[in-house]
């Protein structure tokens, strides 16, 4: 099984000049957790609900002024759509995260996959379980 036949498709993006608030606001309308950041066609970052949570309110920073290019992550983990669930599976352990971006070949957004969703897809129980609990442990 490859990665296409788990990631969700058609995915949102955000453009890193709008505020910390109308990101959360996009999150919550789409129920999701993750956005792709995009300038001049070109991913140049993700922000989370935790980025917004940690870089933004935990600093006391004002999310209205607060821009999505201050506190998005600027390294992007992805896997390629053409990649096998394992390889999906082993690049979440490694980073310790629980979504990841989706590209094609050409380095072209085309999805993004969570945990939750390898968990569903996967016919493989003893994977997913392995990788929750890597993803889950603590530093």
């Amino acid at each position: 099984m490859t990665i296409k036949d788990v990631m969700t498709p058609h995915v949102e993006i955000i453009k890193p000049e709008i505020s910390v608030t109308e990101a959360a606001q996009k999150m919550k309308s789409l129920d999701c957790g993750i956005l792709p950041v995009y300038e001049n066609d070109k991913l140049i970052g993700m922000i989370t609900d935790r980025d917004i949570a940690i870089r933004s309110t935990a600093e006391g920073h004002d999310p209205k002024a607060d821009k999505v290019r201050d506190i998005m992550t600027k390294k992007v983990v992805y896997c390629y759509d053409d990649e096998p669930v394992e390889k999906m599976a082993e690049t979440m352990e490694k980073n310790k995260i629980r979504r990841l971006i989706i590209l094609n070949r050409q380095k072209r957004l085309v999805g993004i996959c969570s945990l939750g969703d390898l968990v569903l897809a996967s016919r493989n129980k003893q994977l997913s379980g392995e990788v929750l609990e890597k993803v889950s442990e603590h530093s």
